[in-house]
């Protein structure tokens, strides 16, 4: 079997607390050793070394929230695109969305996800299936068959579940089979027709506001279904300190709830529109820079437990259209860890606590292997220069679709390298 010697790098691997200059071996599939205690160990006779020196090495990171376009929408994104963006991307395990056509609701969906990503995929891809049948909110899926099909999560994706019997239900048989609901909370009566951040600058434009009480209002009365339940709740995608605020107090509680965050609510606000740039158009829509700013804090504070991409590929026929008629979504596989550094290169989050949020944190939540770096563990990693810079341009994406928030903006930290299983699915060009 192969053997890799990562010599000289920063080691940052949250699930043992190490945040070292080390070496990590990689030997065959698994990870042989990863921390100082490896330095100057020397290499076996026949393994590659690699000089990491100003370099680091994370645990593969782990995106818990991801649409692909496969079944049903394959001109959007397929699973071996998504698995080659999230690959250049340092992404080496990928949560799918069950919104697809057909919806991801039966074992046969699951199965063939399984099937697809097992053919075709380069990355880790374990699906999520829907709460309920077709996403229409009503009738519940088959929990115990779909989790023993290989589902890892049950979530209605982009769909909020008005109906507060149904979301008792489905947290009260989640607990029973071990698994997590995760909801995205966006009341569509209050919502209505708003397509961003209702305030002065919505005004400015003269679009429709969605106001903030649009997410608190479902997310309070899942939280004290959680509550009540017991079950395990994860709230998707928060963008608002109020939502915040109803999340720590409810994990002060002691009820068994988590929280996620798009990286597009950490690192822009509503003031990124500008004049109606439709890639901007978002679920939750980009809020005030109070609400951003709120985010970080939570994500320091321990409210927030993971950040996602929320990669969603939408093509030219439903982006280049007037704002209020484009639809929501922007891609960011390939962009979530670089973006995500601009909070580590700006002070306002150490190394060790981000890796945690993308990698380790959400591996732990959804029960998936990965997010460590620990000997015997598959060799998932990212070798990343942190202080490369490099401008995100169209040209360069590898998703099928480029409705990237990010389009020309300068990010500082460059994936050289990614392993899945000790398998390098990436590696960047030299310079």
């Amino acid at each position: 079997m192969t053997v890799t010697v990562f010599e000289r790098a920063r080691v940052v691997d949250p699930s043992r607390g190490i945040d070292e200059t080390g070496t990590v071996i990689v030997d065959g599939n698994t990870i042989a050793a990863a921390g100082k205690a490896a330095l100057n160990q020397g290499a076996p006779a026949g393994a590659a070394v690699v000089d990491c020196a100003g370099k680091a090495i994370l645990p593969g990171l782990v995106d818990s929230r991801v649409f692909i376009g496969e079944p049903g929408a394959e001109h959007r994104e397929t699973i071996a695109s998504a698995s080659v963006a999230a690959a250049a991307g340092g992404v080496t395990s990928i949560v799918m969305m069950p919104d697809t056509d057909p919806v991801i609701d039966n074992v046969a969906l699951v199965e063939f996800v399984l099937r697809t990503a097992r053919d075709t995929a380069s990355v880790n891809i374990h699906p999520a299936a829907a709460i309920t049948k077709g996403l229409e909110g009503r009738e519940m899926t088959e929990f115990g068959l779909l989790r023993e099909a290989g589902a890892v999560a049950f979530t209605d994706g982009r769909h909020t579940l008005a109906n507060s019997l149904v979301m008792r239900r489905a947290l009260t048989y989640a607990r029973d089979f071990g698994a997590v609901i995760a909801h995205e909370t966006q009341d569509a009566d209050l919502a209505s027709s708003g397509v961003m951040n209702e305030g002065l600058y919505a005004s400015w434009l003269g679009l429709s506001g969605i106001p903030r009480e649009a997410e608190l209002i479902p997310l309070e009365r899942d939280l004290a279904l959680a509550r009540l339940t017991r079950g395990a709740y994860h709230a998707a995608k928060i963008s608002t300190a109020m939502a915040a605020k109803a999340v720590a107090r409810a994990k002060a509680d002691g009820a068994n709830v988590s929280a996620g965050v798009s990286i597009h609510n950490l690192c822009l606000n509503e003031n990124d529109v500008g004049e109606y740039r439709t890639f901007f158009r978002l679920t939750p829509p980009l809020r005030a820079e109070d609400d951003r700013l709120a985010m970080i804090e939570a994500v320091r504070d321990g409210t927030i437990d993971v950040i996602v991409s929320s990669h969603d590929p939408q093509d030219v026929d439903t982006k280049r259209l007037p704002f209020a008629d484009a639809a929501a979504g922007a891609i960011g596989l390939e962009t979530l860890l670089a973006a995500s550094l601009r909070l580590y290169h700006n002070d306002e989050v150490t190394l060790s606590r981000l890796v945690e949020l993308l990698s380790t944190a959400p591996a732990k939540l959804f029960g998936l292997p990965g997010g460590t770096l620990k000997p015997g563990a598959a060799a998932d990693l990212v070798l990343i220069d942190l202080d490369e810079p490099w401008v995100v341009n169209e040209a360069g994406i590898r998703s099928r679709s480029k409705n990237t928030c990010f389009e020309g903006a300068r990010l500082q930290g460059k994936v050289l390298q990614t392993m899945v299983s000790g398998r390098t699915v990436f590696q960047a060009e030299p310079d």
